[in-house]
């Protein structure tokens, strides 16, 4: 009971330092996963906190959610358009990235050229989590977004089946300098058959796939069939999982399983799916994805042992040079042989290039594998202080100077008139508030009459100055009037969902019209979405 109290206790305090973080990284352009590593960071400067990374927690646990999330969100048009340099980088990248890297790290670092391998494997896995969230706040290029996010989902299961292959080549190797016999290491110590090793990589990816493939269309298929929105985000919930599992139970891809069910149920599931159901939905996973996002990257700043990593300076940066200089020869060599090959429409401009290459990061995915690896295995740890050297280096350089360049590249689609209608429809908002607010003081006798006449003029003044300010930017800059248009009509729709929810506690309708009212009110929010996204939408395509 008290070990429970106690981990009870852990997860609160942990919940408390995201919810503070998130508070404060509102006021600054720093990518908010971040802001939690250097929060960690700052925990357990100086005094080591007891926390362990498993990678079960981190696969099992973390994984599955923020995968589906990822792919549930992507639109099959858009993967489908960009699918031949998405699944090149996604597999032939991860195969060459485990090759150059573990040259490099080999002769660079002094290790054997199979440990270095196994480096080179669990490296490949791009996280670019921090850099997706920059993309959507900053409004970059939907395509973009998708080649970025869609590239790391599949090639973390690439580099997941390709790491064990290595490290099943590895083990002896790592088992004879150790000494060590019988138990994993006797099981495993054979000579690695390149030909099997292939078989075994197409049978665990395509595995994964087709189990991924098979109960994302049966969780469609039941949501198609079902009008709750708690049962239907309750078989999401299970699909994330227990495609995870299944796959992993029957020794092939869980983590393609759950980005192939994830793609599968947000593309086809929706179609079943009511407006409500889909609001509530998409609530649910936004909110589930950023608390497992949340403490996957505030947990690695807390396991981070800074001493070590000083200590080991030099093997950490051989390994961060290697990275990049894999990471630029994948990004702009498979590139450009795509762009050579393929149609118009799916070659990725300079532009997208440089950032696939400067938003490689690394994350999760990467620690997990290398926590993984057995205590026989000959440089453990010295894999793992370059892995964790390697993830700090590419969130705190790469991922918090995303922004620059996609302001370089002219890739933030959100121009100046628009975030000035933004900065002045805020102050409008803000002052609209301030009078509600005196009006209600001033009727409950909160605040004199005398007091009352000395503010209210100049409220009304204020008042009128940004009513001016935001009829003038409109007069100037006509197009913002669709934004305008849209702002209204997504408020007025939430009065109308608010007003039924107070009906509803007042006992003035009953839940069944309840029910059936608010599900009126979020058709027509879907709609308005729908119409406000369609023109950008055209545009990019």
């Amino acid at each position: 009971m008290n070990e429970f109290l106690a981990t009870e206790t852990l997860i609160i305090e942990l919940l408390l330092v995201v919810s503070l973080v998130a508070l404060v990284v509102r006021r600054f352009r720093v990518p908010y996963t971040v802001a939690l590593v250097i929060a960690g960071l700052l925990i357990t400067f100086g005094n080591e906190a007891d926390i362990n990374l498993t990678p079960d927690l981190i696969l099992a646990l973390f994984v599955p959610p923020l995968v589906f999330e990822a792919a549930f969100h992507i639109e099959y048009k858009r993967l489908r358009a960009n699918l031949v340099p998405i699944l090149v980088l996604a597999i032939v990248g991860v195969l060459l990235t485990t090759g150059i890297v573990g040259l490099i790290a080999s002769y660079g670092v002094g290790l054997s050229l199979t440990s270095g391998l196994v480096f080179g494997a669990l490296i490949a896995a791009t996280d670019p989590v921090a850099v997706v969230a920059l993309f959507r706040q900053l409004g970059a290029p939907k395509n973009l977004t998708v080649v970025v996010e869609s590239e790391s989902l599949f090639n973390d299961g690439t580099a997941i089946v390709i790491f064990r292959l290595m490290l099943a080549a590895a083990l002896p190797v790592a088992v004879a300098a150790n000494g060590a016999t019988g138990g994993e290491g006797e099981a495993v110590a054979h000579s690695f058959d390149v030909i099997a090793g292939v078989v075994s990589f197409l049978r665990v990816a395509a595995g994964g796939i087709l189990i991924g493939g098979a109960l994302g269309w049966l969780a469609s298929q039941v949501i198609a069939r079902v009008d709750d929105y708690l049962i239907e985000t309750t078989v999401t919930t299970v699909l994330a999982f227990g495609a995870y599992l299944v796959a992993e139970r029957l020794h092939v891809s869980g983590v393609l399983a759950t980005v192939v069910a994830g793609i599968i149920c947000g593309n086809t599931g929706l179609r079943g799916m009511s407006p409500t159901t889909r609001i509530v939905l998409f609530n649910f996973w936004e909110y589930l994805a950023f608390i497992a996002n949340s403490l996957v990257f505030l947990l690695i700043g807390l396991d981070v042992n800074i001493r070590q990593l000083i200590a080991a300076a030099y093997p950490i940066s051989i390994a961060i040079i290697a990275v990049l200089v894999s990471r630029a020869l994948v990004v702009y060599g498979l590139t450009w042989l795509t762009n050579r090959f393929t149609d118009s429409h799916q070659r990725l401009s300079k532009a997208y290039r440089h950032v696939l290459f400067w938003g490689g990061l690394r994350g999760a995915i990467s620690l997990a594998l290398v926590l993984s690896l057995p205590a026989t295995f000959a440089d453990r740890e010295v894999l793992r202080v370059m892995t964790f050297g390697v993830v700090l280096f590419t969130l705190l350089a790469q991922g918090t100077t995303m922004q620059f360049l996609l302001s370089r590249l002219g890739l933030t689609t959100r121009d100046e008139a628009e975030l000035e209608y933004e900065r002045r429809q805020g102050r409008l908002f803000a002052v609209r508030a301030a009078r509600t607010r005196l009006d209600e003081m001033h009727s409950d006798g909160t605040i004199s009459e005398t007091t009352w006449k000395q503010l209210e003029p100049h409220i009304e003044e204020e008042l009128r100055r940004q009513l001016e300010a935001q009829q003038e930017l409109l007069e100037r800059q006509p197009q913002l009037r669709h934004e305008e248009f849209a702002d209204a009509r997504r408020e007025a729709l939430r009065a109308e969902r608010a007003a039924l929810a107070k009906l509803l506690s007042d006992g003035i309708i009953s839940e069944a019209i309840y029910e059936e009212l608010v599900t009126e009110v979020d058709r027509k929010i879907a709609d308005a979405n729908a119409f406000e996204t369609a023109p950008a939408s055209a545009a990019e395509v």
